[in-house]
């Protein structure tokens, strides 16, 4: 007996899908998986704008946004979901804009706040997948600790002036799998790792990094190749350079150690 999808694709999808579907790895099946799923990106800047455009290009079926800020002339540099018309509007609302005329058959939810303690759980419980974009090491490490609590991966990813850093975090299933606290026990004093207003960051590594997150987001909800979990990956754009490093689970680890 062949087994149907409960909800097929439209001949519209079809068109639009046309190149997943082709794919043995993705199919109907899959691209069907990718309409149901829902993906929260934390930070629609410099790593969020790639991403949520590739994510909402590969249907994604609803994307959240969550971002406080609002669009400025320098983000245009490497900020690519926001276009100069948009400056001074909300990210989210600029972000959301920009995936609508991009894919209308897609659903954005927009969360126009700072996440902090009050609001997070909360929000992050109401996705299938967490990917964070976001510039702050409190943000990352909150993301971190709720993702394990609630049994969410998340996949993050970092910028400096021209070098990047990607992962897939997924320690709520047990060793070996590591969490962000087993590679950074702590935060770096304030101050140390200088921000893109000061230190400056060439705009495409921003892309490089936003769209290698997207493919490993991809991944991850349709079940395909080897996750990065457990693997940071290390990107030199000078040298032209990947790098991986194996990120073992700390059995002392506060969030998911013991």
């Amino acid at each position: 007996m062949v087994e149907t999808l409960a909800h097929p694709l439209s001949e519209e999808q079809f068109r639009r899908y046309a190149r997943h579907l082709i794919l043995d790895e993705v199919g109907e099946e899959g691209q069907a998986k990718l309409l149901k799923s829902r993906v929260l990106v934390v930070g629609a800047g410099g790593l969020g704008s790639p991403l949520l455009m590739y994510l909402a290009a590969a249907g994604v079926g609803t994307l959240g946004i969550v971002d406080d800020d609002e669009v400025d002339l320098p983000n245009l540099q490497r900020q690519i979901v926001h276009a100069t018309s948009s400056i001074g509007r909300p990210k989210t609302a600029s972000a959301r804009a920009t995936l609508a005329a991009l894919n209308p058959d897609i659903r954005v939810e927009t969360h126009a706040i700072q996440l902090d303690e009050r609001n997070a759980r909360d929000i992050v419980a109401g996705y299938d997948l967490v990917a964070d974009g976001s510039d702050n090491f409190a943000t990352r490490y909150l993301l971190n600790d709720l993702c394990y609590q609630l049994r969410k991966t998340l996949v993050g990813a970092a910028l400096s002036p021209f070098d990047g850093q990607l992962s897939t975090f997924k320690a709520y299933l047990g060793p070996p799998h590591p969490c962000y606290r087993c590679l950074f026990r702590e935060a770096p004093p304030p101050d140390s790792v200088p921000r893109c207003e000061t230190a400056g960051i060439l705009g495409a590594i921003a892309g490089v990094m936003g769209t290698l997150q997207a493919v490993e987001v991809l991944k991850e909800i349709l079940g395909i190749g080897s996750s990065l979990s457990g693997t940071l990956l290390l990107y030199d754009s000078l040298a032209t350079d990947f790098h991986k490093i194996e990120i073992p689970r700390d059995p002392d680890c506060p969030t998911c150690g013991g």
